[in-house]
């Protein structure tokens, strides 16, 4: 823009629409600060290449009128022009011009967010999300002040891809405390979640010659899909109410498979203790290895949380857990306790994936745990997670009178068994659907008997007033 404030289209009409169309993202040149000028020129001009507000084929000014406009230096200009023919996104030639390049080609208007949603239901009950308004912001943020001013500079090249021996020190003794695992600093792999560590086994399994892992039905179907990203067929193995039934896993020839013992998902049962003997028994007899996925350990109401399997025999079972419940799933922060004799693979795969988990964010998780922060945080989880399921559980009582709900009190979800009136399940779902709840049935997460309306609700992430509500809504459906 000139001084005399005067706009694009007033000082010359003939300008191609595109043009026209594009010039007020190169009014912020004039303000930018003398020396940002060229520089802001050209990442304006990129800008509205990029977007399609200049469209290929569109010529643009004379060096001479687009400097007058902008009050700047036709020197500037020119180099402007220069630098973009160089990079492709202009073209120019003698006495021709110059023109939007051909090879450029308009960006997507906007980046998309495909991260998972509520489905924006009256009321959700699909298990699985934490309370998110509990993650400790305040300690977080102390505890972020802090490493940022302690951490030496070295500290923030490429890191051990095992984990930093500092946060790999503090899960150790962590893990001891709460979970009763042998936690040798040095067989644990700090990474992304369960998620990536189900994956690095399977990648390392895979490389072994296993071509099959055992998943348990009905069970998480996120196993299942995680193994076979890693090119691994997976058997789906039967339960009984003591945990994985022994019989069909023997009879499968698997030589791996991934477990929750500690409160099965979905159906909510702890493993019996002489399950857990019977399983590691397998492992022996067949060369095998248990994946633990010890997803809410954490959360027991009625009692002291079952410890975990591995601490039965830590050369048999690989334990993998992490804050998303917590803390929050969007942190990505998780452990792994591999065998000896999986170890150097393990980590060398994680190194090849990914150079190693982020530097700031082991130390301040090291932080928030050496400092007693994470003790608090679960403390407080626990007692709002077991109000939200009391809750639920008094709510069931009253809209749906003869409910019976099954597996021990911990973690996020219940199973909720309805009188059979309430049925056929499809029925009931599509009532609910129509009500705008989100609910799901226990057959949705793989083969179990054909008794009635079983549904699988989280709770955890609904405050004890929206249960109630929740839960009234659903009967009001359900008539």
């Amino acid at each position: 823009m000139t001084s005399s404030g005067t706009n694009a289209e007033t000082r010359d009409p003939s300008r191609p629409v595109a043009w026209t169309a594009a010039w007020e993202l190169l009014l912020p040149v004039a303000d930018a600060p003398a020396r940002a000028r060229g520089r802001t020129l050209q990442a304006a001009l990129r800008e509205a290449i990029r977007s399609g507000r200049l469209s290929r084929g569109t010529r643009l000014p004379a060096s001479r009128e687009l400097a007058a406009d902008l009050g700047v230096s036709r020197g500037l200009v020119t180099e402007a022009y220069e630098q973009l023919v160089a990079e492709g996104y202009l073209r120019s030639g003698r006495g021709a011009g110059t023109w939007v390049g051909a090879a450029v080609r308009a960006a997507l208007p906007r980046a998309r967010d495909l991260a998972p949603r509520s489905p924006g239901a009256r009321a959700d009950f699909v298990p699985g999300t934490p309370d998110l308004s509990l993650f400790p912001r305040a300690a977080w943020a102390a505890a972020q002040r802090g490493v940022l001013a302690e951490l030496p500079h070295q500290a923030l090249g490429y890191p051990d891809p095992r984990g930093l021996p500092r946060l790999r020190t503090a899960l150790a003794e962590l893990l001891v405390r709460r979970r009763g695992v042998v936690a040798d600093p040095e067989r644990i792999v700090v990474v992304s979640g369960v998620a990536q560590a189900t994956t690095l086994l399977g990648f390392v399994l895979h490389a072994r010659g296993i071509r099959t892992a055992g998943v348990e039905d009905p069970g998480s179907p996120e196993h299942g899909t995680l193994y076979s990203a890693a090119g691994l067929d997976t058997v789906p193995l039967p339960l009984d109410e003591e945990g994985l039934a022994v019989g069909p896993l023997r009879e499968s020839g698997v030589r791996a498979v991934v477990t929750t013992p500690a409160h099965q998902f979905p159906s909510g049962i702890a493993y019996s203790a002489r399950r857990r003997a019977e399983l590691l028994d397998w492992s022996r007899a067949v060369d095998g290895l248990i994946v633990e996925d010890d997803y809410d350990g954490d959360f027991r109401y009625d009692r002291a949380p079952v410890g975990a399997l591995q601490g039965l025999d830590p050369e048999r079972v690989a334990y993998a857990g992490s804050v998303s419940k917590s803390l929050a799933p969007g942190l990505r922060l998780g452990w792994l306790l591999v065998p000896a004799s999986l170890a150097e693979e393990v980590v060398e795969r994680k190194r090849t994936m990914d150079l190693g988990h982020p530097t700031l964010d082991q130390a301040l998780f090291a932080r928030f745990v050496e400092r007693g922060d994470y003790d608090r945080q679960l403390r407080r989880c626990q007692r709002a997670y077991r109000e939200r399921r009391d809750a639920l559980v008094s709510a069931l009582d009253e809209h749906f009178p003869g409910t019976e709900v099954s597996g021990i009190a911990a973690g996020l979800h219940v199973i909720a068994a309805l009188p059979d009136r309430y049925g056929p399940l499809d029925r009931f779902l599509e009532r609910a659907a129509a009500a705008g709840v989100a609910v799901r049935g226990l057959a949705q997460y793989g083969r179990v008997p054909d008794e009635g309306v079983r549904l699988v609700l989280g709770y955890a992430h609904l405050s004890p007033a929206r249960i109630r509500e929740g839960v009234g809504v659903l009967a009001s459906a359900a008539g």
